[in-house]
């Protein structure tokens, strides 16, 4: 096993490292961290806590990982935040882990990009192939699904559920669960449309897109109420693989993101 320490840097002795790991110039790595194969510290990191990091994860000068949790209730229980594989944790990333009132975790999925300034609080489950613009904010409790992108300058309320392949606009302020594969925006987001380059980006075929949009206009349109509109589209359009992942998502919240009347 072949570890690179740089001089300057304080790893504690019982830190977990794994093959080929690279920790730079002025970086601190606490007793109860694991770092997997290859993952690279650039430079002045900081990684605490009962943190582990994945495979083949880098991670840029100034981020805090893992420390106290900016949470009143915190108590010093022994939580965790658990990073997959892939991952680019860009300059003055903070990543919280969990607490005893969401379950003792935060997770983070593979293959993410979190860029400059970006922060994750504790509890919050992020999905593989997530995207976070510049100082994009997840308070405690947040679920994103796989493929959300999330604009710079936005902030995501706690507990909300960001559904797979949805697109928060930049600078948006977002209170309500967001569907798979949609698309908000606004100071207060509003549900603008369906991610169709996302769609388009990642291969879904044309009647999928064409049926989840078919979908779309009747769930969200005028006539009757929103829980008729659902069992109408469940009915005739419940069996198109989207169409089910939307619906299934729109039962299990308790707050949806909706368009602007009018």
């Amino acid at each position: 096993m072949s570890v690179s320490i740089h001089p300057t840097a304080v790893v504690d002795p019982a830190a977990k490292l794994g093959e080929d790991v690279s920790i730079g110039p002025f970086c601190v790595v606490g007793p109860d961290v694991q770092l997997g194969d290859r993952v690279r510290l650039t430079s002045h990191v900081v990684v605490e806590g009962r943190t582990r990091i994945g495979d083949e994860s880098v991670v840029y000068p100034f981020a805090s990982i893992g420390h106290r949790p900016q949470d009143l209730k915190f108590k010093g229980e022994p939580s965790e935040l658990i990073i997959g594989r892939n991952n680019q944790i860009r300059e003055h990333v903070t990543m919280s882990p969990g607490t005893e009132g969401g379950g003792m975790v935060t997770r983070v999925g593979d293959n993410g990009l979190f860029m400059v300034g970006v922060h994750v609080a504790h509890d919050c489950v992020v999905g593989n192939n997530a995207v976070l613009a510049n100082n994009a904010t997840l308070a405690g409790h947040v679920e994103l699904g796989d493929f959300v992108t999330i604009g710079g300058l936005s902030a995501v309320r706690q507990f909300v559920r960001i559904g797979s392949h949805a697109m928060i606009g930049g600078m948006s302020g977002v209170e309500k669960d967001v569907i798979p594969y949609g698309l908000v925006m606004g100071d207060r987001a509003r549900l603008a449309g369906l991610n169709l380059v996302g769609l388009e980006r990642r291969g879904f075929q044309k009647d999928e897109i064409h049926a989840l949009r078919a979908a779309y206009r009747l769930l969200f349109g005028n006539e009757g109420t929103f829980a008729e509109r659902m069992e109408e589209v469940g009915r005739d359009m419940g069996q198109q693989t989207l169409v089910a992942d939307v619906l299934t998502f729109a039962r299990a919240s308790r707050s949806l993101c909706q368009p602007r009347e009018g």
